[in-house]
């Protein structure tokens, strides 16, 4: 039986994906939804899919599972956290500005920065808690060490990094023209990684600002990653290609990322926009 959901599609430095609120709007299949939904000519087209729930636990206001556009299932988006901030305060589902969001790596803090009218929020920083370099479930290099993967015929020299999701960020001069569609396939697949990975192509400008492209594992190009901008930075960071506090420049736009290595968490902030809101219908007859 078919019936009416109402979406919101959103976009953190143009990272976007389609938001629900399940507790009115529940969702049987996510994954078969978010491959149709995020379909960029048939459907509502997105990077994925969002479900924001209510959480069950004391310790968590709100849940947040995450669907990429291929119907898999990611652990963690910083972009996703901080546009689920914006949608709950301004939606009237909370009036918080510290929101605990329970994901599936982890409880994240979400402080928000309120409008002077108090009724939008203009920024997020997100608490992405600590990085980590070792994880042999999706790493099966050699840990905190800059490593050599080959991909259609040349080499790559990257370090990995885990933001709850995998991550293999790749130093190179030619960021901006390099051809991620074909080389961040390669990559994501590599034997390195055995659940695949998130890659990220980098040049530093400045150890302030570095430039980052994004092929993110399950949704192809995108214009922003969270958790990728986060990778990026600690890469860069252990790697002391930059400093503690970096700009990371990304097709969609801009995020800021601080980090006191060699321990610590690591925070992402940026801004959160709703594109528009609509209802889709879902079900079969």
């Amino acid at each position: 039986m078919k019936h009416t959901i109402h979406f919101a599609k959103m976009q953190g430095a143009g990272n976007d994906y389609i938001y629900v609120d399940t507790s009115l709007y529940p969702i049987s299949d996510p994954s078969g939804a978010s491959i149709k939904w995020s379909d960029r000519h048939n459907g509502i087209g997105a990077d994925g899919l969002v479900l924001i729930g209510k959480s069950s636990s004391d310790k968590a206001d709100f849940t947040m599972r995450i669907f990429n556009a291929d119907g898999s299932e990611a652990d963690m988006c910083g972009n996703a956290s901080r546009c689920i901030g914006k949608y709950v305060y301004e939606h009237g589902l909370s009036h918080k500005k510290l929101i605990r969001l329970q994901t599936a790596s982890g409880i994240k803090n979400l402080w928000l920065k309120i409008s002077d009218s108090g009724d939008t929020v203009e920024n997020v920083i997100v608490d992405m808690l600590e990085p980590a370099v070792e994880c042999r479930e999706q790493f099966a290099g050699t840990p905190g060490k800059e490593t050599v993967l080959k991909a259609l015929g040349r080499k790559f020299i990257g370090m990995f990094v885990s933001m709850g999701n995998p991550h293999f960020v790749v130093f190179c001069d030619d960021a901006d023209t390099i051809d991620i569609a074909a080389y961040g396939a390669a990559l994501e697949k590599n034997a390195a990684f055995p659940q695949r990975c998130n890659i990220e192509f980098a040049k530093v400008i400045t150890p302030e600002r570095i430039r980052t492209r994004v092929w993110e594992r399950g949704s192809g190009i995108t214009k922003a990653c969270g958790t990728g901008a986060c990778a990026t930075a600690v890469a860069a960071m252990l790697c002391e290609r930059s400093s503690n506090k970096v700009t990371i420049e990304m097709d969609g736009g801009n995020l800021d990322i601080e980090w006191n290595p060699p321990a610590g968490h690591v925070y992402l902030s940026g801004p959160a926009e709703f594109v528009y809101e609509g209802d889709i219908e879902y079900g079969t007859c």
